[in-house]
């Protein structure tokens, strides 16, 4: 018996002992399936003539990610008895390949609509910081697989902040590259102009090396000795309303970067708030459109705020469609303007602290679009981004702060990381 199976088996072990927590985590955990990967992993990093990027690795997987012989149930009632996956999906197939071990299917949010991971099928986890407070969503599962040290990274998707808003409540590293970097075949869609398939994970290297095997692209080492990065930091937008402590730990954060030499520019990016909608619009529409010959079936079935959510696309006109489909295309070239002369953007992750899971479910709509405001303005000008813990002290759950880049500059956004991370810690 190898390492890698051993390694499996303690985890599995840990999830038995989590009693009836271990059941709002996973939607399933096949421990003969796992220990079957575990074999595989063994082999193939034994035969293999180089060493594998995420070997013996353990990764557990947000239950939209196909899996052959698996049915992929989007934490929702509907899809329990749709048939199983004939073949792992691209994704999976990598992280496979890279020598790591798939490790249960964790549950979400239905559907993946929402930012507070509140689901009524399988209960909402708690954080790893509070068990009242919400894990944020949607990859809530994933996200307390890490937190709870059962796995090395959790696979995720981000429509509007589904892997960064739980990463930044369990002080995690979550990576949302650039939507079209990343394959989404064989990955259940909820708003497929706005899904991006990314990594969860306790440290800044792991969630690297695991969007390098996500990706299929290397992020290039800093040559020589590197410039002052040149940040900008937004005015009338992400920083307005925020709570207490989230601007004590932003206004700290600046001033590290500033004493550390980096130059810090202010930008206007007030046409993000001014266009959020689009994004309630957009994803509404897209979701409307895989799932409205389904509402009947989830008035009974499904999530009430997730159908909700989703019946505000029958207010929408198809004139409405058009004109935010246009303004989008808009903003995306506004955001790139508006950073051009910065090498990367930083916020806060979220504008508050994490709420109680009672507060959540007494006003839903206020408090999980607050959850999703800073994270949702990237995806609506598809950008890349990063959720990175500012620890604050023993004991204290941390902050969280975003580095964010136009698409397709994920490798400024993962170098700057590089760079910043370790002023944080210091």
């Amino acid at each position: 018996m190898g390492a890698i199976i051993d390694k499996a088996k303690a985890a599995i072990d840990r999830v038995d002992q989590l009693g009836d927590l271990a059941a709002r985590i996973f939607t399933e955990v096949d421990r003969d399936r796992i220990l079957r990967g575990a074999a595989a992993a063994e082999e193939r990093v034994a035969q293999s003539a180089t060493d594998l990027p995420l070997a013996g690795m353990l990764v557990s997987v947000k239950d939209l990610y196909d899996e052959a012989g698996v049915t992929t149930t989007a934490a929702s009632k509907l899809l329990q008895g749709r048939p199983a996956a004939t073949r792992d999906c691209e994704i999976i197939a990598r992280i496979k390949a890279a020598g790591a071990v798939p490790f249960g299917r964790t549950t979400l949010s239905e559907f993946a609509y929402s930012g507070v991971g509140l689901n009524p099928h399988y209960g909402t986890p708690g954080n790893v910081f509070d068990p009242e407070g919400i894990p944020g969503g949607s990859t809530s599962g994933g996200s307390l697989t890490v937190a709870l040290g059962l796995v090395d990274i959790a696979l995720g998707t981000d429509t509007g902040g589904s892997v960064r808003i739980p990463s930044a409540i369990n002080g995690l590293y979550g990576y949302k590259p650039s939507r079209l970097w990343m394959s989404g075949e064989g990955i259940h869609p909820l708003a497929k102009s706005f899904d991006t398939a990314g990594p969860l994970a306790g440290d800044l290297q792991t969630a690297i090396t695991a969007f390098e095997v996500m990706s299929g692209k290397t992020v290039p080492a800093q040559d020589g000795k590197p410039a002052p990065i040149k940040i900008g930091v937004p005015a009338h937008a992400f920083v307005n309303d925020l709570d207490d402590r989230v601007r004590a730990d932003f206004d700290a954060v600046c001033k590290k970067l500033a004493n550390a030499g980096h130059q810090l520019i202010e930008i206007d990016l007030g046409f993000l708030a001014e266009n959020a909608v689009i994004n309630k619009i957009l994803v509404a529409a897209e979701a409307h459109k895989i799932y409205s010959r389904d509402f009947k079936a989830l008035e009974t079935c499904g999530d009430p705020r997730v159908l909700n959510r989703m019946r505000f696309a029958d207010t929408l006109s198809a004139a409405d469609l058009i004109d935010a489909y246009a303004k989008r295309t808009d903003v995306i070239a506004m955001f790139s303007s508006a950073i051009a002369d910065v090498d990367v953007m930083i916020a806060p992750t979220l504008p508050m602290m994490a709420p109680k899971i009672a507060e959540v479910e007494a006003d839903f709509d206020r408090l999980n679009a607050m959850m999703l405001r800073n994270t949702s303005y990237l995806n609506l000008s598809d950008a890349c981004a990063i959720s990175i813990p500012v620890p604050v002290g023993d004991g204290v759950a941390p902050g969280a702060l975003m580095i964010a880049a136009p698409h397709g500059h994920d490798f400024a956004v993962l170098r700057a990381a590089r760079r910043i991370d370790p002023l944080l810690r210091g």
